[in-house]
């Protein structure tokens, strides 16, 4: 087996980890927002912390660089944060930061949020806005049924609810 593919101890641990926008433009709910300012404001305490605890002597380390590279990227993505501040709203379609219920074909009901791309997670049902299942739910309303395309065919969805959470 060639050495090339084999770390050695004491190796370099690895390189920092550079996040990038995905060059959608940055739509984020009112939480979203919050949810990027704290994050910003934290990665900026610990660059302050890991740059004060550092000998003069000491290379860069990774956690440093690490740390640098998020509060990078983060202080980007709030720049190019767009609000879009749909609490409340009175609208029967699926639009941005709509809590959105939706059947599918064996009859189970499932409940996704549309949000910004930093706020997504899957398992707590926080959708990417660009996500194949948000576009496809993206201005439907209740009643309405989508396809949501997949390797094999599409997958029938029939949009139960939509509504606006005043949170």
């Amino acid at each position: 087996m060639s050495r090339a593919f084999i770390k050695e101890d004491g190796e370099d641990p690895g390189e920092p980890v550079k996040r990038r926008p995905s060059g959608r433009p940055n739509y984020v709910t009112p939480a979203g927002l919050e949810s990027l300012k704290a994050r910003a404001a934290e990665l900026a305490w610990l660059r302050a912390e890991l740059v004060s605890k550092k000998r003069p002597d000491e290379a860069r380390s990774l956690p440093l660089r690490q740390a640098e590279m998020d509060l990078e990227y983060y202080e980007t993505q709030l720049k190019r944060a767009i609000l879009v501040d749909n609490r409340g709203l009175a609208a029967e379609d699926v639009r941005f930061g709509a809590a959105v219920a939706v059947r599918e074909r064996d009859g189970a009901v499932k409940e996704y949020r549309i949000v910004g791309e930093d706020e997504a997670d899957a398992a707590s049902g926080k959708l990417n806005w660009g996500s194949p299942l948000a576009g496809a739910l993206l201005g439907a309303a209740p009643g309405a049924r989508v396809a949501l395309p997949r390797n094999g065919g599409a997958i029938q969805l029939e949009i139960v609810s939509v509504g606006y959470p005043k949170e």
